[in-house]
């Protein structure tokens, strides 16, 4: 049983990592959790934990998928490739800004996957379209995915794991943004600044201020609009109301955590009335999200809980739970940086998702008083968020950035990624926890003493 656990977690591990003809990472996945079912490490009656655990995450992570969905249906993400070079005004400087400014505020209202599936293709769109060469196109499109996947540390429900975590350790996304928006803000800022002194010398000094003809490339996971308006204007218009609406539905999500209200409710809420928008103006009826929306998302995240879950029944948390003590039992600035390093390496050994998991799932067994486990869970979602994009391998979101650039004629190796994530990626995460501790214990006060 322990063996055939341990071997089923690093060949679905394996593969999800070389997705050998581009094979859907739920499968090996999905097999790896039926050999972990057959082979006793995990129960039926753990299944019924698992689905418990992960339905709020899920359910909440495919209404705003579902959202981005209609977005696109409404030709919002060309109009905002259009406004990109439009408030550039032919900078290349501002052009990088507006890039990272994107890509968070696309995490922040969507997800990270989602960020990465829809924004890099429009991106690759429009540098192509203003003519840059490869290198040129390089700083804009690495900075953005490095910023994107990272964004999902403010805030926990731009990222699945971080939703599952939060449930794990019974922290409410109201409290969780509390104690980290600020100090992953900043992180963020130091991060983009960091990407910036980098890329300076390659950015290019100009760059078109009008873009024309933009269409899709035939990878986009999105079809085109079809909705057509009388003015630009109008256009304008209607964009900026669809996105006070998201704003406004993202903004519902923190009062609901506020006032114990399910947040997946709220998020369905906010879906169904987008997709009642898009019935009455283009007459698309409901019925295409269920090709369109890619439920596989679901699928990944119960086998790979059930994988981890089997890890945790045969005995790895509690060597775990040996090793990482001595990092959260002396202060709580060790914890912070200590939790956040390792998470980072094993991140970027294992990938992010099994290893955040895998962190959250020790942490709670380790009768912790109640503020060192917050700020110590805290600590590896910045690890496995910011700390997990030293390697490509990291997460895969930056997996699967790698691959739509490639098909977009940009080409990037690991040699190229690493000799930038090498120099930004350690200060900006190391940064981070040290100002989660600081962040925390102003919050927090006098409640901080043991």
């Amino acid at each position: 049983m322990v063996w055939l656990t341990i071997v089923s977690f690093l060949l679905t591990l394996g593969f999800i990592l070389w997705r050998p003809r581009g094979i859907n990472e739920a499968i090996p996945a999905t097999i790896g959790a039926i050999v972990v079912l057959l082979s006793g490490s995990v129960t039926l009656a753990d299944l019924g934990i698992i689905a418990e655990t992960i339905s709020g995450a899920a359910i909440t992570i495919m209404a705003t998928i579902v959202m981005a969905i209609v977005l696109e249906s409404f030709g919002f993400f060309n109009w905002v490739a259009e406004k990109l070079a439009e408030k550039a005004n032919g900078s290349g400087i501002r052009l990088f800004w507006y890039v990272n400014l994107l890509c968070f505020l696309m995490t922040l209202f969507f997800n990270n996957d989602g960020s990465i599936l829809i924004t890099t293709p429009i991106l690759v769109m429009l540098l192509n379209n203003m003519g840059l060469k490869n290198h040129q196109k390089i700083p804009y499109l690495l900075s953005g995915a490095l910023i994107a996947t990272a964004s999902s540390a403010p805030i926990g429900v731009s990222n699945i794991v971080n939703l599952i975590a939060l449930k794990i350790v019974h922290m409410s996304l109201y409290l969780h943004t509390a104690m980290m928006f600020v100090p992953a803000t900043l992180g963020l800022l130091l991060l983009t600044w960091l990407l910036f002194l980098r890329f300076k010398k390659v950015l290019p000094k100009t760059v078109p201020t009008k873009v024309t003809g933009l269409s899709l490339p035939s990878y986009h996971p999105l079809k085109p609009s079809s909705l057509k308006h009388a003015s630009e204007k109008e256009r304008s218009r209607f964009m900026r109301n669809v996105l006070l609406f998201v704003f406004s539905v993202r903004v519902s999500l923190f009062v609901a955590s506020f006032l114990s209200i399910p947040v997946s409710l709220m998020a369905v809420f906010g879906s169904l009335v987008l997709l009642g928008w898009r019935w009455a103006y283009l007459k698309i009826p409901p019925t295409d999200m269920l090709k369109k929306t890619p439920w596989y998302i679901i699928v990944f995240a119960f086998s790979m809980y059930v994988i981890i879950y089997g890890l945790n029944n045969i005995g790895l948390t509690d060597w775990l739970i040996q090793f990482m003590r001595p990092m959260v039992s002396g202060s709580l600035l060790h914890a912070s940086v200590l939790m956040g390093v390792l998470l980072s390496v094993l991140s970027n050994i294992f990938n992010n998702h099994p290893a955040l998991m895998v962190g959250t799932l020790t942490l709670t067994n380790m009768n912790l008083d109640l503020l060192s486990l917050k700020i110590s869970y805290l600590a590896t979602v910045i690890g496995s968020d910011m700390g997990s994009l030293l390697l490509p391998m990291g997460t895969l979101a930056t997996l699967m950035w790698m691959h739509i650039v490639r098909k977009g004629k940009v080409m990037i190796s690991w040699w190229q990624y690493i000799k930038i994530t090498f120099v930004v990626i350690p200060p900006a995460t190391l940064f981070t926890l040290v100002i989660l501790y600081y962040w925390v214990s102003w919050l927090f006060g006098g409640t901080l003493q043991r």
